[in-house]
């Protein structure tokens, strides 16, 4: 599918090897990165902010198997320049067009008979780069070790998580580079899995302020067919290593010329809101892939899903002891009485999700297999097509087809990717049999077989498989516990969501945790945080689950400061139900935007976006604070000059708080426009929520 809108223009210039150094800048002139190959021919570059380093000299290259490390004993061949500019069109997102402009420079090398070739795009706000392997004598190389080099030039503020090659599911902290390894030294990653890293290891999206206030942050874009990145850093120099997370025999990948690595990625920005409006990991994927994309569309669902989670109902059928399911006749089996997916619970959530407005309804624990799960480490848990006797699979759908909505299917893999890889043509052509046309998947678990992560090559590559696949049979996949994204969803938009990360189900995370998520995680590709959260007095109703910490109001603002075009009501309806009024914004909050702006933010501590309708005029505002209450002077300049706008406000009331008020809200309305500003008070864990609906004149 090409782009509607596209301006694209390319200059080329080769120039001859004669010199070890070459520059390139942003196109405004800002940033600037610089290549040299030193005397001893290792690839090295720096880059430079108005004239300030950014990235001290940093060495690149990879360590190989068997063969020639590639970090020194280069010859520059030649050099090529170029400059993109383009306006592109995504499928869904936060605008309806994205600019593309940069500058991009091909350093070609060879080292005897080896051939690698380094390319450097760089923005506005920031730079990327990626190493090219050239179809050449050697067709196959494997890597031991990954040596590209991001030299800070500084002792930053970090946020940051543990180098895990499992999962991202950690809180973020807040340090100094110099003091991530005392946290590890006091005990901070006890908690990291066997199989990590590094103490001094950290996950990226990383992100980073400097003394004079410019803000970093570090990632990785279009990971195909590669172990995801983590960065290793030297605390008496500053230095990040890239590190990779290894396959089962210790080496980090294999590949087979022409290959090209994923991007090595550098976002700078001197406001804290520059970082999140940055489109540059979008910008370094390829272009759709395609051909057609009408059968992909925003979505707005609610689940059978939080009555698990919090206990109050479960995902088996039944508790029998000493379950094999190879043997199991569930026909003859005693239910427990708890199972969630069954008939008349799933119709009442139709119901529900019907009459209020929503696309979709997601139920998990509808298949056989749950009972023989969790803890068992088993190779075939799951066959992803066999309903539990209670869930009359082909009723439902009629039944939800009738009532305007679609069932969302969800298939947990149990980590078992081998077995699903089996199973996953039958489990799609049950979705097309049935209608469903988006998938949740899970991989919660060790990674089976044995000795794979979650993070390495092979599980990389089955996780996009898995995404075009679905692709071919008009699939949207939302894939939960899977490697970070890093903007594939530009080339594969039918990959509408990712968890990997900290999500909702952690009722206890800190109230920052939202606050730092969008400059971190979602770099890479939205992310199902699954918000609408209402009754936080989880433990009236489940009396072993743990109490949420967040107000109403800030589980509302989250729809807008916390983007995705796959977005839950992840309650239950009896809770939206006692609190309509409050439940009235998530039915009107858009999930897919014609223009969003971020009007204010700091890491960690608060973050105010507004946001355009992609179908309408009409204007949606989130914030949200962390643990600290705050009073938030909000300026609607961003409004169209000598427009009105009625202004709905969703707001904490006066003793609100997410530890000991939750629940207390209050609703306003105030006619605005470009001129009005007013002040609104954020609780502990709080924000507020605003719809903006022009007046007729």
């Amino acid at each position: 599918m090409k782009s509607p809108i596209t301006l694209l223009s390319i200059a080329i210039l080769l120039s001859g090897c004669s010199n070890n150094s070459e520059s390139l800048s942003s196109p405004d002139g800002d940033l600037e990165l610089s290549f040299t190959l030193t005397s001893q021919g290792e690839p090295s570059y720096s880059a430079k902010y108005k004239g300030k380093p950014i990235v001290n000299p940093s060495l690149m290259g990879f360590e190989m198997k068997d063969g020639e490390n590639l970090t020194d004993g280069f010859h520059i061949d030649s050099i090529s320049q170029s400059v993109i500019n383009e306006i592109w069109a995504p499928v869904w997102g936060e605008n309806d067009s994205i600019v593309n402009n940069c500058r991009q420079m091909t350093v070609y090398l060879s080292r005897g008979s080896i051939k690698m070739d380094i390319e450097f795009r760089v923005f506005d706000d920031g730079f990327g780069f990626r190493y090219i392997f050239p179809e050449q004598a050697t067709k196959h190389f494997t890597i031991t070790d990954e040596k590209t080099q991001i030299a800070m030039t500084g002792d930053h503020m970090a946020w940051w998580i543990p180098g895990d090659y499992d999962t991202q599911e950690y809180e973020y902290t807040c340090s100094r580079l110099s003091e991530i390894r005392s946290h590890a030294d006091d005990g901070f990653m006890s908690n990291v899995s066997q199989y990590r890293f590094s103490p001094t290891g950290v996950q990226t999206a990383l992100m980073l302020k400097t003394d004079d206030g410019l803000y970093l942050n570090l990632h990785e874009a279009a990971l195909v067919d590669f172990p995801a990145m983590h960065l290793d850093l030297n605390d008496s120099t500053m230095v990040f290593k890239s590190h990779l997370t290894p396959g089962p025999d210790g080496t980090m990948a294999t590949f087979d010329t022409p290959f090209k690595t994923p991007w090595r990625t550098v976002t700078v920005g001197e406001n804290a809101t520059d970082i999140l409006a940055s489109d540059l990991t979008l910008n370094l994927n390829d272009p759709c892939a395609l051909d057609d994309v009408s059968w992909i569309h925003p979505t707005k669902y609610m689940g059978v899903w939080w009555e698990m989670i919090t206990g109050v109902s479960s995902w088996n059928y039944t508790d029998a002891e000493n379950f094999d399911l190879a043997t199991f006749d569930y026909s003859k089996a005693q239910p427990n009485g708890r199972h969630g997916a069954n008939n008349e619970k799933v119709r009442r959530y139709i119901d529900f999700a019907a009459a209020n407005g929503f696309d979709q309804l997601l139920v998990e624990g509808w298949n056989i297999g749950w009972e023989d799960w969790f803890g068992k480490e088993k190779d075939y848990v799951f066959d992803f097509i066999t309903p539990y006797p209670d869930f009359d699979i082909k009723a439902l759908n009629e039944y939800e087809h009738s009532k305007g909505i679609k069932l969302m299917m969800h298939h947990e893999t149990s980590a078992a990717v081998d077995n699903y890889d089996r199973h996953m043509d039958r489990a799609y052509d049950l979705m097309n049999k049935y209608g469903y046309d988006a998938v949740k998947s899970g991989y919660v678990g060790n990674i089976i077989p044995r000795g794979e992560h979650h993070y390495s090559q092979k599980q990389v590559r089955h996780y996009l498989n898995a995404v075009k696949k679905a692709a071919e049979k008009h699939i949207m996949v939302n894939a939960h516990e899977a490697v970070r994204p890093t903007g594939l969803c530009r080339t594969y938009p039918n990959l509408i969501g990712n968890e990997s990360a900290m999500g909702q189900e952690f009722r206890e995370m800190s109230p920052k945790h939202v606050t730092i998520l969008p400059f971190t995680r979602l770099k890479g590709g939205p992310m199902d945080f699954t918000p609408g959260i209402f009754k936080m007095d989880i433990a009236s109703f489940a009396p072993d689950s743990q109490n949420k910490r967040a107000t109403i109001a800030n589980q509302l603002a989250l729809y807008v400061t916390m983007y995705s075009p796959l977005q839950m009501a992840a309650d239950m309806p009896e809770h939206y139900t006692a609190y309509r009024d409050a439940f009235q914004f998530i039915k009107d909050v858009p999930v897919d935007w014609k223009k969003s702006i971020y009007l204010d933010a700091e890491p960690g501590e608060y973050i105010v976006a507004a946001r355009l309708d992609k179908n309408s005029d009409d204007w949606y505002i989130g914030g949200v604070t962390n643990d600290e209450a705050r009073d938030y002077t909000l300026a609607f300049d961003f409004l169209p000059a000598g427009k009105k706008y009625m202004a709905t406000i969703y707001s904490d009331a006066s003793d609100a708080d997410c530890f000991d008020n939750p629940e207390k809200y209050k609703i306003s309305e105030m006619q605005v426009n470009s001129d009005t500003s007013t002040t609104i008070h954020m609780a502990r864990g709080g924000g507020f929520a605003i719809s903006l609906t022009p007046e007729v004149e």
